[in-house]
């Protein structure tokens, strides 16, 4: 079985080819070399947002007991926007919530979804970077998106021909910097006790890959 980072390798150094590539203007006062940094920095910490959900996700392909995909379209009916608003301030007291799932207003994206056919818990995960704290706009979203696939998760299991005996919506900060509370969220240094598999360091390889590579383009800038 090929490891994680070499599943993943091919996509980094196409990252990395078109982060080197990148076409920029030189500021007047950071002059081109800095400016090719500062440039590719910014996009290599949004690119490496994508590379850090691919790691996770499969990672956890590699245990044979569960059952993992995504889901870029998790419709997200009006009726549970309403069920979730009305509690936000006790976002607890929605788990255990099971409405239907349905057709929604609107959709999201679940970066991973893990069915742990030994247990029966099924979990969904969106996944972020977790570098920095997010504004408070961006954290009551993230927490109302969470609460909403916490609602409609079972049902939306039952629609796949599963039976979870459990079910949790969570986000990965991988970085530590949570912006939603407990037991919602998740730091990458909990994955391993929270998934009963060793996740943390081969996620760790890609990202020190990842990194080693864009120090080598940093250092060839001019």
């Amino acid at each position: 079985m090929d490891t994680v980072l070499q599943l993943i390798k091919p996509e980094i150094e196409s990252t990395i080819k078109r982060l080197d590539l990148k076409a920029f203007d030189p500021d007047p006062i950071a002059g081109p070399h800095f400016s090719k940094i500062t440039s590719v920095m910014s996009s290599a910490y949004k690119r490496h947002g994508y590379i850090l959900e691919r790691a996770i996700l499969e990672t956890l392909r590699q245990c044979p007991h569960f059952e993992v995909w995504h889901d870029p379209m998790f419709q997200v009916p009006s009726a549970v926007d309403h069920i979730v608003a009305g509690s936000i301030l006790y976002p607890t007291k929605l788990i255990g919530t099971d409405y239907p799932y349905s057709e929604g207003n609107r959709t999201l994206q679940v970066d991973a979804i893990v069915f742990n056919k030994q247990t029966g818990t099924l979990g969904a995960y969106e996944i972020k970077r977790g570098s920095g704290l997010h504004d408070s706009g961006k954290r009551l979203q993230m927490l109302e998106n969470a609460l909403c696939v916490q609602v409609l998760l079972k049902s939306y299991a039952k629609q796949r021909g599963l039976e979870p005996k459990e079910a949790f919506s969570h986000v990965i900060f991988f970085y530590g910097k949570c912006s939603i509370p407990k037991p919602f969220c998740i730091t990458g240094a909990e994955m391993d006790e929270h998934f009963s598999w060793p996740v943390y360091e081969s996620v760790e390889e890609v990202n020190k890959y990842f990194q080693g590579r864009l120090f080598s383009i940093l250092a060839g800038a001019h």
